[in-house]
């Protein structure tokens, strides 16, 4: 089969870029089932196992998809009629009352039924580039990851967690000083930053830490946090909202709305084995799974058929905002 992946940032990630991530993987999976591949994806981009073409923002998709493509697969939300057949992988939340469409994919079943769908496939990962987790030399610091300067992923939350506990945080994705927050200077030196990080110097941080604080206020789509921190024996404390109660059970983190309970939690944290969070993670959201389920939504298109009956829509939520951490 001939498939097109089509996204609007440059590949592959570099630092942040969970999306990007994502699409290597699916992509190199996809390659080793013996599919040929194409990214049609940002300038500057490169890849060592597919075809890349430079998306170019001002022509229609139609003119620069390949034409010997069976099925194009977008990872942003598309209003121009595409004439191949196409799927459309919805990674982030929506704005209130949003439609997509019929051929629609979201990240976790809580992000499809937020969308009346229930239409989702599991992000997964290539945990061979990862490295070897350790699990036996744990340092006494829990870390955050996620982009400090997005509210929702709430920096403030984790510091407060962390300074009720008494333990060290290492905050990987933002800085001490911070004018993008309405200038935030944090003092605690028990709190680290170290900025937008990837590759091996993230891992290694992963791999020492005790666990991710992850109390997020919003409805999380899907979270490569909590599955690369898994991945290293790391359980996830953090707020039972969007995909963690799917992803985050009571063998592999705490869940709560209540920043005392989840401090008390941490303390508890050599009670996870971390062996087997990691044996979880690999069996459930890896890269080579998330292809397959992919393939099956391919199948059913080019079988004429839709993956929704009707457009889904995003639904109206609670403000989250106000439940904790004030």
């Amino acid at each position: 089969m001939n498939i097109t992946i089509v996204n609007q940032s440059i590949i592959p990630a570099h630092l942040y870029g969970g999306t990007e991530r994502v699409i290597w993987y699916l992509g190199k999976e996809l390659t080793k089932m013996g599919h040929k591949l194409t990214y049609l994806v940002a300038k500057n981009s490169y890849c060592d196992f597919a075809k890349v073409k430079e998306l170019d923002p001002k022509k229609d998709f139609n003119s620069q998809i390949p034409k010997n493509a069976d099925i194009v697969h977008f990872n942003f939300p598309v209003n121009e009629k595409i004439d191949k057949p196409y799927i459309v992988t919805i990674h982030g939340n929506s704005s209130l009352e949003q439609k997509f469409n019929l051929n629609s994919v979201f990240v976790s079943k809580n992000h499809a039924q937020r969308h009346k769908s229930n239409s989702f496939v599991y992000n997964g990962l290539d945990w061979d580039d990862y490295g070897t987790p350790d699990f036996d030399k744990k340092q006494e610091y829990f870390h955050f990851l996620a982009n400090a300067a997005w509210k929702v992923k709430n920096l403030k939350g984790a510091i407060k967690i962390c300074s009720i506990a008494g333990k060290e945080l290492a905050v990987l994705g933002g800085s001490r000083l911070n004018f993008k927050m309405g200038f935030r200077f944090t003092t605690n030196r028990k709190i680290k930053f170290y900025g937008m990080l990837g590759g091996i110097k993230k891992h290694n941080l992963l791999r020492g830490s005790r666990g991710l604080i992850f109390p997020v206020l919003w409805d999380e789509p899907f979270g490569l946090a909590i599955i690369e921190s898994m991945y290293f024996g790391c359980p996830v404390f953090g707020t039972p909202y969007g995909s963690l109660p799917e992803l985050v059970n009571k063998n592999t983190g705490f869940l709560s709305t209540d920043s005392l309970e989840i401090a008390k939690a941490i303390k508890n944290s050599t009670s996870f084995n971390g062996k087997l969070i990691s044996e979880y993670v690999v069996d459930e959201f890896n890269s080579k799974k998330m292809a397959l389920e992919y393939l099956k939504k391919y199948e059913i298109i080019l079988s004429g058929n839709n993956l929704n009956v009707n457009k889904p829509e995003y639904l109206s939520q609670k403000h989250l905002e106000t439940y904790i951490f004030d």
